[in-house]
């Protein structure tokens, strides 16, 4: 009994020291979220101010609607959006069909196809990124969203490789049952799969809506029109010019950082679930 007893005491003390562990590396981490909402809020003599001041007051609301009519916010932002929702649309679906033929139908070379989609992971953006754009500029799609749309619609090997490896954890007694009840192949990939699939698929539309609002040096590349910017390069915008306003450049980043925090609040316990059941069977 005493031997229990000293074994919980230890398991106890433990889990108080990683949660303490856990709290200190959080507050380290919102710091920096911290000091830029904080800087949105204030006038332009408190952002040098030393001691710096964490809680201005009274908060300078106006910086929100100075930084949104400094540059075409809503127009970047409806720019974003769209690349944003494409690239999701085009992830899930050709991703989860390559995936799924990848793990559930038996066919000769796909381990070898599989090889070859996760080595291309390899290749860094810069050494692709010339031919790239000589390609996308001889179809004609430079200044367009197409160079960053399209690809989303030929599958990612990072979003294939989770998928294959979600989708074999999935029973294939199911698949054989529906094979035996006459659905094909299509059917039992909608009817079967993919509604046990969703943790997995808002998982992957979460690191694409991610990749896509953040996403600098694509449209950098492709977009010559200030009509077609979005809001990372709205941003930087607000550095271009001599003399940078600090408390209007955290304004816009507080808003450009604020759909991802929501999102992710809300969709915390389905991407949680999602990245706990990715990877089990190799």
């Amino acid at each position: 009994m005493a031997g229990y007893r000293s074994k919980h005491r230890m398991e106890l003390r433990a889990q108080i020291v990683g949660r303490i562990v856990l709290i200190a590396m959080s507050i380290v981490f919102l710091v920096p979220i911290g000091w830029m909402i904080s800087t949105s809020f204030k006038e332009a003599h408190q952002v040098m101010a030393y001691p710096p001041i964490w809680f201005p007051w009274p908060p300078a609301w106006e910086n929100y609607k100075i930084a949104v009519n400094a540059i075409p916010f809503l127009l970047y932002l409806r720019n974003t959006l769209i690349i944003c929702g494409s690239t999701i649309i085009g992830t899930l679906i050709s991703s989860t069909l390559v995936g799924y033929s990848l793990a559930k139908i038996p066919w000769k070379g796909r381990n070898a196809l599989l090889i070859l989609i996760l080595s291309t992971m390899m290749l860094p953006f810069p050494v692709t990124m010339i031919p790239l754009f000589v390609t996308f500029g001889r179809l004609g799609w430079i200044n367009t969203f197409k160079p960053l749309i399209i690809p989303a619609f030929l599958g990612s090997p990072f979003y294939i490789f989770l998928l294959r490896q979600f989708f074999m954890t999935i029973p294939g007694e199911l698949s054989d049952a529906a094979r035996i009840d006459g659905a094909s192949e299509l059917g039992i990939f909608s009817r079967i799969i993919l509604p046990l699939s969703k943790p997995v698929l808002a998982v992957i539309a979460l690191f694409q809506f991610l990749g896509a609002w953040n996403d600098f040096l694509g449209p950098l590349i492709y977009l010559h029109s200030d009509k077609k910017y979005t809001l990372a390069i709205g941003l930087q915008m607000y550095r271009t010019t001599n003399y940078v306003q600090w408390e209007l450049l955290m304004a816009a980043s507080t808003l450009v950082v604020l759909p991802i925090l929501v999102l992710f609040f809300f969709a915390q316990k389905t991407f949680i679930e999602g990245i706990a059941i990715t990877g089990i069977k190799g």
